[in-house]
């Protein structure tokens, strides 16, 4: 599996060319959850079971990173990369359920071939974390689609609001601009909490998909 991981993760940072998408930190970054265009909050809510045990698994993936919570201000250079890894991991992953790939109803996990939305979620993650985004403005997030079905999205936190990358399209689109009902996501002061994205979401655990197709 990991052979699988980094011949992919060399593919994904080839799309860099020369130029590195460097870290969006200090000057370049504003600081705290809010800005103007991004998900309003909730206060803190329960993970979900899928991700607890991802983190049991793997710790290191999970881990507060030193920085705190960053919104960066990304170039043209950095958005485009953004998009690149978002349509790369769309078209190397095939979509698939947790039942189908792992015999479980519910697994979190970077994919080898296959993978249901949560496992494309979590690669793009590490691959732009990789290429020097801060991981406070990658954050796992739970909705429900239009048909109200659970689905795992990846949220962008920028310093111009929270954009939302998507297994079942490509191209990056504000989180504003969705059918999506949002319900939770990581906190970007700490990976391992997360934060309501209504009211009053769903508190159980359970499964975050229940259809692979996009």
């Amino acid at each position: 599996m990991m052979r699988r991981i980094t011949g992919a993760a060399a593919a994904v940072l080839l799309l860099a060319l020369a130029a590195p998408a460097g870290a969006a930190t200090g000057s370049a970054a504003t600081r705290g959850e809010r800005a103007p265009g991004a998900t309003p909050t909730f206060g803190r809510t329960l993970p979900p079971v899928g991700f607890v045990r991802f983190c049991g698994r793997r710790p290191e993936a999970c881990a507060a990173r030193p920085a705190g919570a960053v919104r960066p201000v990304l170039t043209a250079r950095q958005w485009e990369l953004v998009t690149r890894i978002n349509d790369y991991v769309n078209a190397d992953v095939t979509p698939a359920s947790d039942e189908d790939v792992y015999g479980e109803a519910e697994r979190w996990d970077y994919p080898l071939r296959r993978g249901d939305c949560e496992d494309y979620a979590l690669l793009k993650q590490r691959y732009l974390e990789a290429l020097g985004l801060p991981r406070s403005a990658l954050l796992l997030t739970v909705v429900l689609d239009d048909k109200q079905e659970g689905h795992a999205v990846l949220t962008l936190a920028t310093s111009e609001g929270d954009f939302i990358l998507d297994n079942r399209r490509d191209g990056v689109r504000r989180w504003s601009d969705s059918d999506y009902t949002f319900l939770k996501r990581q906190s970007q002061a700490d990976p391992r909490e997360w934060m309501a994205l209504a009211p009053d979401p769903p508190m159980r655990g359970g499964t975050v998909a229940v259809r692979a197709a996009r």
